[in-house]
């Protein structure tokens, strides 16, 4: 029998890079990771539409920087272009210790 090897884990370093950008200490990890699977959840529940093929989550000091990478931006983006509903939805889905701020598709 072969061994198997996750795609993701054989690619990393060589041709892609990690998905989540950031760094905690051993207090803070825990609910930044679980923060980090609601916000992605959330985004793929509320954008199923727009062909969502990756979620890049960064956090700076004191933020959190989410990109999305989509087939069909002006469903994200809405006919009058108001994104500033969606920032204000996934400030929401924070906690309220992660910061004061959360920038969306920047």
């Amino acid at each position: 029998m072969g061994q198997k090897v996750n795609p993701i884990g054989l690619r990393l370093g060589v041709n892609r890079t990690w998905d989540s950008r950031w760094y905690a200490n051993t207090k803070d990890y825990a609910r930044l990771l679980h923060e980090d699977i609601k916000i992605r959840a959330f985004l793929r529940e509320k954008l199923a539409a727009a062909g969502i093929s990756k979620i890049i989550i960064e956090r700076p000091l004191k933020k959190c920087r989410v990109t999305v990478h989509t087939a069909k931006p002006g469903v994200v983006i809405g006919k009058k272009q108001d994104g500033a509903g969606r920032r204000g939805s996934l400030e929401s889905r924070r906690s309220p210790q992660a910061g004061n701020r959360c920038d969306a598709g920047r």
